[in-house]
């Protein structure tokens, strides 16, 4: 008979020193990285949040999975696409405005231990968002919570007050050769 596993404790956040974790680059797996983060610190009893700034209505595995993981792990997906897509930059721009405003709450909340913002460097460097309002933001965070920001093109501002930055540096894809997204892989 496999052993009961027991349930991780929510470690104590008084012991924690909250980082801001940058995954850039042009390459593939930044969400994918910050996705790992995020099952580690499940797996130590941390409460995860993800917002999606560009991701909406798409059916990916993350957010499946995330939704039975609930309530330790949400993701909300809470975005139009991508910009090539929505082709309306005032519907873009409010649209993140939004988001902004939810990203605001759950770092604030206190309902968390780390809060994810996915693709947010992309609506910086499109110029939907202010760096320097989201640095002057984080700045204000409770110091134990961490938060990790995703997408390309992370601003000078945001690499500069992080913690930890990766680049993701790409060598090889598979739509070079013609390889469409793939579920389970792309989404």
């Amino acid at each position: 008979m496999p052993e009961e596993t027991k349930e991780a404790e929510r470690p104590d956040p008084k012991r924690r020193r909250g980082l801001i974790i940058v995954n850039t680059g042009d390459g593939k797996g930044k969400t994918t990285a910050a996705l790992g983060l995020a099952f580690r610190a499940l797996g130590s009893g941390f409460k995860v949040f993800m917002l999606q700034y560009i991701k909406g209505k798409w059916k990916t595995g993350e957010k499946k999975l995330a939704d039975k993981l609930a309530p330790e792990m949400q993701i909300l997906p809470m975005g139009d696409g991508f910009t090539w897509d929505t082709k309306n930059p005032e519907q873009d721009i409010a649209t993140t405005a939004k988001i902004w405003e939810v990203s605001k709450q759950a770092i604030s909340s206190g309902d968390y231990d780390m809060v994810i913002l996915d693709e947010i460097n992309v609506v910086m460097k499109l110029g939907y968002l202010d760096p320097t309002v989201v640095v002057e933001f984080l700045k204000t965070r409770d110091p134990r919570l961490h938060v990790v920001l995703t997408g390309r093109g992370a601003p000078p501002a945001i690499i500069e007050l992080a913690d930890l930055v990766s680049e993701i540096v790409p060598i090889k894809h598979p739509f070079k050769a013609g390889i469409k997204a793939q579920q389970g892989i792309e989404f």
